[in-house]
């Protein structure tokens, strides 16, 4: 009789719940910097790389052509801007500049190539909030295609794409004969408007798309593609950067699919240029050792409002992660995550409190993390190993983490491992830990990050039918076909209510 009274009390307690919460607004919707930017915007003046003496044999060498076509259309940027179009063909170049208010089209059979000599890729300086290179001391090598305070910037195109032939840099950094940090395939700094749209990335020497102080910048429907095994090749890393939309993705990289960062140790904190407004939707991918998104560990100017929704991952290592360490100093507040597939996912979300690789011995160990209001919300995955790994920094606890609606299919004995963290949760199998065990409803939900209410979603689709919308389009790119249609098909599809 007891047994069965409490049963019926938690019953009501569930119902309860999720009345209370079918009132709240959680999912993300079309903010104001994810709006459709047509990027088929008429330019007044354009011109071919042909004009400028450019061949597509994959084998001349174009760098002068590019300058110079970009030196000559820098004259109408004041007239309404310009477009720069690369015809089909294989354009083998070392490191150029954009300017403001121009569009980089690609055709459909465009393939810009990055030089394999070192030399034609320039060494500048190091970004001020890391105060060296990423991976050296010192400064580091350009992106392929860079610019810096630029305004108005598309780089677009029929689904062309630009290979950064990145294998000859991953083998020097294996070998440790590299003399700087390697470079992006694409970085913009200090620039606003910026659009990254319908083409296809690959193997990239490092990190693939770079936005750095940067502000209003949309990255839509690309395709990022390198080796499991090709070292720290990030997909989309937005740095100390705000109002930034990724959306309707595929990423198959190295390292982490997103990476959110914002300056390193001492220079971070100094910088103090934060990361906010971050929205993140319709992302799939995977990898081997990096994680699905990720928030650090270089997050010393601090991260705040990212939103992230409609996330696939699938046979990589992990789903979502925070990293920082002691001496990071910042913050990583205010961070949604809803409507999540996980499948073959080694863990699912990790907090990992001791990243501990810091740029030189100047950093302040007492410079504490503040990590607080994470939420998590309608996540399955199948063939999961942990559930959790969350541990904070001794004396310095992450908290008001929330977890509600969680359902993973668990392989191991301990699905959770927990330490110097605090939370709620409701909803959760397998049962969390401990610190986490306190439920939401009634008296904490106003400790959960909840989304604004103008950032409510317009849509609220069905869990599965808009990866279902990705999984059986009218037409696949052939790289995403390659990638997705055979892994996510038969990982996925069985499991779409």
């Amino acid at each position: 009789m007891i047994n069965s009274v409490c049963i019926s009390l938690q019953l009501v307690d569930v119902l309860l719940l999720l009345v209370f919460f079918s009132h709240i607004t959680w999912a993300v919707s079309s903010s104001s910097h994810c709006k459709q930017t047509d990027v088929r915007v008429i330019r007044p003046h354009s011109v071919t790389i042909t004009e400028f003496g450019a061949v597509g044999d994959g084998v001349t060498l174009n760098t002068k052509a590019f300058q110079n076509a970009i030196f000559y259309l820098n004259s109408f940027a004041d007239k309404g801007g310009a477009k720069l179009f690369v015809p089909a063909g294989r354009w083998l170049t070392g490191s150029f500049n954009l300017i403001s208010h121009l569009t980089l089209w690609l055709d459909k059979d465009a393939v810009i190539l990055g030089s394999k000599n070192s030399d034609d890729w320039p060494v500048v300086d190091p970004l001020p909030s890391y105060g060296r290179g990423r991976e050296l001391p010192g400064p580091r090598h350009q992106s392929l295609i860079y610019g810096c305070n630029l305004t108005d910037v598309i780089i677009t195109g029929d689904n062309g794409t630009i290979d950064g032939q990145g294998s000859v840099w991953w083998n020097w950094f294996r070998s440790k004969t590299l003399n700087y940090t390697r470079p992006h395939l694409v970085e913009l700094m200090n620039s606003t408007g910026v659009v990254i749209s319908n083409l296809t990335f690959l193997n990239s020497p490092f990190w693939n798309i770079h936005p750095v102080y940067c502000s209003r910048v949309i990255v839509r429907n690309v395709t990022i593609m390198a080796p499991l095994d090709s070292p720290n090749t990030d997909g989309v890393d937005p740095d100390s950067s705000d109002d930034v939309c990724i959306e309707d993705c595929y990423i198959s990289t190295g390292d982490d699919l997103i990476a959110i960062k914002s300056g390193w140790d001492e220079y971070g904190i100094s910088f103090a240029r934060p990361s906010k407004n971050i929205v993140i939707r319709r992302l799939i991918g995977h990898n081997r050792i990096g994680c699905g998104i990720a928030i650090g560990s270089e997050m010393s100017g601090g991260v705040s409002e990212v939103y992230a929704e409609d996330i696939y991952i699938f046979n990589s290592s992990t789903a979502f992660k925070i990293k920082t360490a002691r001496g990071r100093g910042g913050y990583v507040r205010n961070v949604f995550i809803s409507n999540v597939t996980l499948s073959g996912v080694d863990t699912a979300i990790i907090f990992n409190g001791s990243f501990s690789q810091h740029p030189d011995e100047f950093y302040d160990p007492n410079a504490l993390p503040v990590i607080e209001r994470i939420t998590f919300k309608d996540i399955t995955g199948d063939n999961i190993k942990f559930a959790g790994l969350l541990n904070g920094i001794e004396g310095d606890s992450f908290r008001h983490v929330c977890l509600l609606n969680i359902t993973l299919n668990v392989t191991t004995m301990s699905p959770w491992n927990c330490s110097n963290i605090q939370g709620y949760s409701a909803l959760v199998s397998p049962e969390t830990c401990e610190p986490l065990k306190e439920s939401i409803y009634p008296k904490h939900h106003s400790d959960c990050y909840l989304v604004p209410n103008h950032l409510s979603s317009s849509g609220n689709q069905n869990k599965g039918s808009w990866l279902l919308s990705w999984l059986f389009p009218g037409k696949l790119h052939s790289l995403y076909e390659k990638e997705v249609h055979f892994h996510a098909l038969a990982g996925y599809v069985k499991q779409v209510p």
